[in-house]
């Protein structure tokens, strides 16, 4: 994915002179994900000391890179899109455009009725590797949401009466307070999803249910429907966001 570049020194017995070159991961735009690259040499005119003699290190894109996780069937996980569009997970790691939040995501089979967390973070060298080519350079960070929900991989099919309660969600450590409630539903017929924030929805879908009940009968809303939301989170919460958490609770598995 990224080539490797590997700084060497050359020591002669009398005299060490040499070039060295770095490159800097440039600046990543926010709207395409292009990158650039700057190299720039410095020269070395006198042989260092014995003691002043540098030690070779590894570039930045030789870091180790994180293990890439894709949901499996029955296994929970965060699915996520910042507000351009572009860092985003949706369970998957074999789509090169949706690798970049894959790696340490926190991904959670799902054994039984209890409590689970699941996680994305943008702080690892996979990120950085992916956005800007260099596992060193920082500068690329999620910002806003365009789409999150709480997802069961075959959800829907593995355990069709279960029902999923956001307890909280932790930004950068931080526990945000939540704006509503989250309601249980499936797009398709596969999957279980808690919306967190679905814009795309304007009122709760006809298979909503939540640890009250069914939140619509007959293709009305019931009185507790008012508590519930398809985006319970406020936007200024993920401004610029690192590392996202949800703690949540499994109940109705027979």
């Amino acid at each position: 994915m990224n080539n490797k570049k590997i700084l060497a020194a050359i020591a002669a017995s009398l005299m060490v002179c040499g070039t060295f070159a770095s490159c800097g991961g440039g600046n990543s735009s926010e709207t395409n994900g292009s990158s650039e690259a700057e190299t720039t040499t410095e020269a070395t005119t006198e042989a260092p000391t014995e003691e002043a003699t540098p030690v070779p290190t590894a570039a930045a894109d030789d870091a180790e890179v994180e293990e890439s996780i894709a949901a499996q069937s029955g296994e929970a996980y965060l699915a996520i899109n910042e507000e351009q569009g572009w860092c985003k997970y949706f369970g998957l790691n074999d789509d090169p455009s949706q690798t970049m939040l894959s790696y340490n995501a926190g991904v959670v089979p799902i054994t039984g009725n209890g409590s689970y967390t699941v996680s994305v973070t943008a702080d690892t060298n996979g990120f950085r590797l992916d956005t800007t080519g260099d596992a060193g350079d920082y500068s690329v960070v999620p910002s806003g949401l365009m789409f999150s929900a709480l997802m069961i991989k075959d959800g829907k099919t593995l355990f069709p009466n279960a029902v999923l309660t956001i307890d909280s969600i932790v930004v950068d450590g931080k526990e945000i307070t939540l704006a509503a409630k989250g309601y249980t539903s499936s797009d398709d017929g596969k999957e279980l999803r808690s919306n967190i924030y679905n814009q795309w929805v304007d009122k709760l879908p006809d298979d909503a249910v939540s640890t009250e009940g069914a939140l619509v009968v007959d293709g009305n809303p019931t009185d507790a429907a008012a508590d519930y939301s398809p985006c319970i989170v406020n936007l200024d919460d993920f401004a610029t966001w690192t590392t996202v958490e949800v703690n949540f609770t499994v109940s109705g598995i027979e």
